[in-house]
């Protein structure tokens, strides 16, 4: 797969404050890859320094081989901003025309794709009703609709499904799955683990550096320390006990439960402490969310 989006070495600072440093990343066409961190990681910058919005400090961006504000390269990227982006009181319909004037598209040409697009996205009965009425879902599928008005190569998607209902998340990451499959490059951040899962490689981003970076499974598959459910006990001693612990490298609530990562001599005396009070270790498959404190604690 060729690369679409190459970024090398991209430093990024606002003032005193390091925003990114030492960004390597590619998106090919044909894959999503998942920039996954906590709010202030540097995801949104990384984004815009790809849109050409703002200017590295060190390093380079390339998209389709060009710099960011090359005109064929603002012709070829679309983007999905964080924050909102459309015109609450203008209707679905006039929100996709405004974008179709531009991208300099002429009508014959955008009416079957906005016809398309409205299909696909399921808004065809609410063209008439304004942005500002649509639920939180409905107004991220017309934001990517707008996205995708002009056929882009490379989308950008800076936290699509924040504050987005999981039936509607599904549905986007569906929509996803369709361009993808049609060839187009994607590059989403997100702060959800479970959609990290999602992409075909992902980057994990914590306060500017990329901790790690491949296949979801393959760093998952790397992750050295043993993951166990602690189960049973009287709170709050349990979780006292926990967070005590030496041999506890991460632990998160799950279900009832404390789910752990450990070293991997420190399953035995852990679990000794916490029989006395009445608890038990039950060993569990590793997951995205797993890695993702691991790496984030070391």
């Amino acid at each position: 797969m060729s690369a679409l989006v190459e970024v090398a070495g991209l430093h990024r600072s606002f003032g005193d404050t390091h925003a990114v440093r030492g960004i390597d990343l590619t998106v090919a066409a044909g894959e999503i890859v998942g920039l996954v961190g906590p709010d202030g990681a540097g995801k949104t910058t990384v984004i815009r320094a790809i849109a050409g919005l703002i200017d590295p400090d060190e390093g380079t961006v390339r998209v389709l081989g060009m710099p960011p504000d090359a005109p064929q390269v603002r012709e070829a990227v679309g983007m999905m901003p964080q924050r909102y982006s459309l015109y609450g009181d203008l209707s679905v319909q006039e929100n996709l025309d405004f974008f179709r004037r531009l991208f300099c598209l002429d009508r014959a040409t955008a009416a079957p794709r906005i016809e398309r697009l409205l299909q696909i996205t399921r808004l065809g009965p609410f063209v008439a009703r304004r942005a500002d009425d649509l639920s939180g879902g409905m107004y991220k599928k017309l934001a990517l609709a707008a996205a995708l008005l002009h056929e882009p190569q490379v989308l950008l998607l800076d936290e699509p499904t924040n504050g987005v209902d999981p039936v509607s998340r599904r549905e986007l990451w569906a929509l996803l799955g369709d361009f993808v499959a049609q060839g187009m490059a994607v590059l989403v951040s997100t702060p959800y683990m479970d959609e990290a899962e999602r992409c075909h490689r992902v980057g994990l981003l914590h306060e500017g550096r990329l901790l790690a970076k491949g296949s979801p499974a393959a760093l998952v598959d790397g992750l050295q320390h043993p993951v166990w459910l602690v189960q049973g006990g009287q709170e709050p001693a349990v979780q006292d006990a926990i967070d005590a612990a030496p041999e506890v490298i991460a632990s998160s609530p799950a279900g009832g439960h404390h789910r752990i990562v450990v070293t991997p001599d420190g399953a035995a005396a852990l679990a000794a402490r916490l029989h006395a009070l009445g608890a038990a270790l039950a060993c569990t498959r590793a997951g995205f969310e797993d890695l993702f404190l691991v790496r984030t604690a070391a």
